[in-house]
């Protein structure tokens, strides 16, 4: 039996969805080419934008035409379960309660079918089991060249435009003896990356030692020969102790911050809990200790009350600090946030042609970093092998091909980057 896994969203989905598929991979079902060719299909949702509903709808219709089955979870599964259940008499919802619970779903499936129950028999038995909530443990994947481990979910901000904090709940962290514990097994088993995930990392034991305190236990315990990659990182909790870890060579430099806008008045305008000054401060002190990292981050386009003076200040901020790459999303009402209903709405049209002009700024930002790392040191992790040669990413997450070597996936290579149309890696001994 075939099953496909359809994401959508954050790195956390996406962390969370590759777990799924690695429980099925061991139970022994086939991984399908894509979502027509599968008999289960999982849908992985988002609930950020209208779009990324709208998309996991289509979707999902598309697949109840050809798999047995559509499991939907994810977010926006969470907040409309009527709605989504209501999308073909196929669909299964899963909410985020039970969404941990799909990790035994494909041994439950293996078994009713052995017993000659049908699919349909096996989900409602399924069901019909205790699924106690707990913190989804996605640990690693048999068939991935980097590992990747969850250690927090949930979020106690409540910013004006998110429904995840709604959908996800408070901020939840997993034991600091346990993440290094789960590390050390993964490092055992032969990987060389870890990335760190979770719905709002840097809330990691906020209250506590931090996602600093983390870090140094984890540096202290691993290898020398391990990197560790961070998703996402809220500013608001990027303090000097996280600060120092990051000079370590084995964080891996690129760092992605969800800034949204670079105009303070907006800021506190959305419930952000930090200041543009604070995000400089973080920028100017990673420069200091690192060479050139890749430094990422998340715009919304068009929030409500977003002037002309509040647009021009981020592009400002954005060429100053020279960030390598945009995420870009069009501002999109969400019920139950702070900012339904807003009487201040930005035309559509302006909207759009703001994150247009993001989006162009940020193809030629990326252009421009690509060019000033041909002939600099660096290392990648070999990723895949295609029918043209063998591919990776660099530290600084940089895709690239490589030229000089056939190490397999899940390798280390030291090089540099040689050529940038198309980007290659040119290994050294």
């Amino acid at each position: 039996m075939k099953v496909f896994v359809y994401t959508l969203g954050c790195r956390l989905n996406q962390c969370e969805s590759e777990a799924i598929m690695d429980s099925f991979i061991k139970a022994g079902f086939q991984k399908a080419d894509n979502g027509r060719s599968a008999d289960i299909v999982i849908v992985n949702s988002c609930t950020v934008t209208t779009k990324a509903e709208q998309k996991a709808r289509r979707m999902i219709r598309l697949y109840s035409k050809t798999a047995e089955a559509v499991v939907v979870t994810g977010c926006y599964a969470q907040m409309d379960p009527k709605e989504v259940a209501a999308l073909s008499a196929k669909v299964h919802v899963f909410s985020l309660r039970q969404k941990g619970a799909l990790l035994n779903l494909a041994e439950h499936i293996k078994t009713c079918l052995f017993s000659g129950l049908s699919l349909n028999e096996a989900f409602s038995s399924f069901f019909a089991l205790d699924m106690d909530p707990f913190v989804f443990d996605a640990s690693s994947f048999s068939y991935h060249s980097r590992a990747y481990l969850k250690i927090q979910d949930g979020c106690d901000n409540h910013c004006g435009f998110c429904r995840t904090s709604i959908a996800r709940g408070p901020s939840v962290s997993l034991g600091d003896d346990v993440v290094v514990d789960r590390a050390l097994k993964l490092e055992k088993e032969g990987f060389h990356e870890i990335m760190l995930t979770g719905v709002n990392l840097t809330m990691y034991d906020h209250e506590k030692d931090g996602l600093g305190g983390l870090c140094e236990k984890l540096l202290e315990a691993l290898g020398p020969d391990m990197r560790i990659r961070f998703s996402s990182m809220e500013a608001d909790h990027i303090d000097d102790r996280l600060l120092r870890c990051i000079k370590d060579e084995r964080i891996q430099p690129h760092f992605h911050l969800p800034i949204q806008t670079a105009s303070d008045r907006l800021l506190k305008r959305i419930g952000r809990v930090y200041s543009m000054d604070h995000v400089r401060y973080i920028i100017e002190r990673i420069r200091q200790m690192r060479d050139d990292p890749f430094f990422a981050c998340d715009l919304i386009a068009g929030l409500p009350g977003e002037r002309d003076e509040d647009f021009s200040i981020t592009l400002d901020f954005l060429e100053k600090y020279d960030f390598a790459a945009f995420h870009v999303f069009p501002y999109s009402q969400r019920e139950g946030t702070a900012l339904f209903g807003a009487k201040d709405f930005i035309e559509e049209r302006v909207r759009d042609e703001r994150a247009a002009a993001l989006r162009d700024m940020s193809a030629c930002h990326f252009q421009r970093y690509l060019e000033r790392q041909i002939g600099k040191k660096a290392e990648i992790l070999v990723e895949e092998k295609l029918p043209d040669g063998l591919y990776g990413t660099t530290g600084n997450y940089i895709k690239a091909k490589i030229i000089g070597s056939e190490a397999p996936s899940g390798s280390l290579l030291k090089g540099f980057i040689s050529n940038i149309s198309p980007v290659e890696f040119s290994c050294v001994s």
